[in-house]
């Protein structure tokens, strides 16, 4: 089963320091039609303008990975991690136990990110901070893991939860193919550019659910830079 949510059905916020589209319903946020797929609960599209950012607040039992579009994020938590992630570049909270933490943009471009939230299979544990540069040409024509909860992925960012994170930067007509199978959910997000998703149009920003699927066959209808999450 495919399911697209396209743009302009995603609710969104306007707080003028931050633009954020909500793939998922949260809380008072997003289009309560749109449910969690599996453990996959938050996929946010943000927009944090210069100097401004996420003051310092809490988490507990999430995995949180950022996939960096444009700009810069600065990372200051509790447990002493400082770091600056790039465009291009992945990081990964765990937040294990609970974690307080704050995201900004002290550059003089705006930060464009995915911000992805998924379930971890178990609760509890220290809290963890990481980043990594995944570069894009590294990506090209092909998917490339750049968070995981499985042992066999060794190159990636290490998440407590049996799902991946995904990105791919694919030329017109280039196809990539993942095996997904049954029981597994997937969320597909071009960040640019438009696919086709076994069949089905995917525009840059769209979000497209993915249920039961045995293989996930993906082709450039553009340039296209996408990022897909594998979720229990």
């Amino acid at each position: 089963m495919l399911y697209l949510r396209s743009f302009g059905d995603i609710s969104g916020l306007d707080a003028g320091w931050l633009q954020a589209k909500h793939h998922f319903a949260i809380g008072p946020y997003g289009n309560p039609a749109h449910k969690a797929v599996g453990n996959l609960i938050v996929l946010n599209d943000d927009e944090i303008a210069p100097h401004t950012g996420f003051g310092l607040h809490h988490h507990e039992n999430v995995e949180i990975v950022s996939y960096l579009r444009e700009g810069t994020v600065t990372h200051r938590d509790d447990q002493g991690n400082i770091g600056k992630t790039h465009a291009g570049d992945v990081q990964v909270m765990s937040a294990g136990t609970g974690i307080r933490h704050a995201e900004y943009n002290l550059e003089q471009q705006p930060t464009r990110i995915f911000q992805i939230w998924i379930i971890p299979t178990s609760e509890g544990g220290s809290p963890v901070w990481g980043s990594h540069p995944f570069p894009k040409a590294d990506r090209s024509g092909r998917l490339v893991t750049l968070a995981s909860g499985f042992d066999s992925d060794n190159d990636a960012l290490p998440i407590r939860a049996a799902a991946r994170v995904l990105g791919a930067t694919l030329k017109v007509g280039e196809t990539v193919e993942y095996g997904l199978g049954q029981g597994r959910h997937g969320y597909l997000v071009p960040a640019a550019g438009a696919v086709e998703v076994n069949g089905m149009r995917i525009d840059a920003r769209d979000g497209a659910a993915i249920k039961d699927v045995a293989v996930v066959r993906i082709t450039a209808i553009e340039d296209s830079e996408l990022v897909m999450v594998d979720a229990p």
